[in-house]
């Protein structure tokens, strides 16, 4: 099979490969999938690039890519064979092993192929997986949200869009912050009720005057810890939750404990790839029954641009940081 591969870690110029690799055999309990579309994540690309200076290779080689779509092509032991020719969507391809998804096949456990409802087309099955996993569990692993006030700090990236459109979807008034109007129009088009610029606009204040009161935030749903927890602890009710899931800017936050323990605020970190089972249960079965419905709007970024040949780019793209929607490879 053709895919793409890093031996060791570093900017995807230098070290990403293309060629031939032995086609895979599912095992015990897994699935084969000849993928159709690769999605790439942040995640992807700070594994190979050494984010916090973790430069050990886990694996020899590395096929990258944690999400996709594709079709079940074969099954290892255990696993019903009428799978076979099932469309499917996938997550975590490259959590604890060493082949994702930028490949034209790929084996995982049968579990982290969830069937793609015939509403859905690759593109939009390579869309879920780490994004909206994420957004299903910082939205509700706290419980119902119908009735509360959602704040989605970021409400354009790929997390944010899908927690904005789950936050409205069960019930919420939803507020979005965006630091440009291209993705203010992505903010509205996922649902959210008000969007904040917070380039110009103060979020504190803004999140007062919509609601009226002062601490009127029930849940935050936070990308950017360091640089928002002291606003989002001054914005919320007592009792209320902010659940993280990225502090970029800076990794080591510092906490504004006083303003926390003063209202009896929670502080949830959410990372995808330590979830229980069940956590990735719920979400996979609440997003095919909106894929069901057709419930979900997804942001692409230049549709069907990238191919294999192109995947330097395509991380690149996924690095910079300066465009809105997902970034897809075609692979099929």
């Amino acid at each position: 099979m053709f895919a793409v591969y890093y031996d060791k870690k570093g900017p995807a110029a230098e070290v990403l490969q293309w060629g031939e690799l032995p086609l895979p055999v599912p095992q015990a309990g897994e699935v084969r999938v000849r993928l159709k579309v690769s999605a790439v994540n942040p995640s992807d690309t700070k594994a190979r690039g050494g984010f916090r200076n973790q430069w050990t290779m886990p694996f020899p080689r590395i096929v990258p890519h944690q999400d996709g779509a594709g079709v079940i092509d074969a099954v290892g032991p255990g696993v019903d064979a009428a799978r076979i020719g099932e469309r499917v969507w996938v997550y975590e391809a490259t959590l604890g092993r060493a082949f994702g998804t930028c490949a034209q096949y790929t084996t995982m456990p049968a579990h982290k192929a969830v069937a793609l409802p015939e509403q859905a087309d690759f593109e939009v099955g390579a869309c879920m997986g780490i994004p909206a996993m994420t957004a299903h569990r910082c939205v509700l692993q706290d419980g119902p949200v119908r009735g509360q006030t959602v704040l989605v700090q970021g409400g354009a990236g790929a997390v944010g869009f899908y927690a904005v459109q789950i936050a409205k979807l069960e019930g919420a008034r939803v507020i979005a912050t965006v630091s440009r109007e291209e993705q203010a129009r992505q903010a509205r088009l996922a649902g959210a009720d008000h969007v904040i610029n917070y380039k110009t606009e103060d979020v504190v204040g803004r999140v007062r005057e919509i609601t009226g009161a002062d601490n009127s935030v029930d849940r935050v749903v936070e990308v950017s810890l360091a640089s928002n927890i002291e606003a989002d602890a001054a914005m919320l009710k007592p009792n209320g939750v902010v659940a993280t899931y990225a502090s970029d800017a800076d990794q080591a936050p510092r906490v504004p404990y006083p303003a926390l323990l003063a209202k009896h605020l929670s502080l949830r970190f959410v990372l995808v790839y330590a979830m229980p089972r069940q956590a990735h249960d719920e979400a996979a079965a609440y997003i095919t029954q909106a894929l069901v419905q057709g419930l979900f709007k997804h942001q692409v970024y230049r549709h069907y641009a990238f191919t294999l040949d192109d995947v330097v780019a395509a991380q690149q793209a996924t690095e910079s940081m300066s465009h809105v929607g997902k970034v897809l490879i075609r692979i099929d």
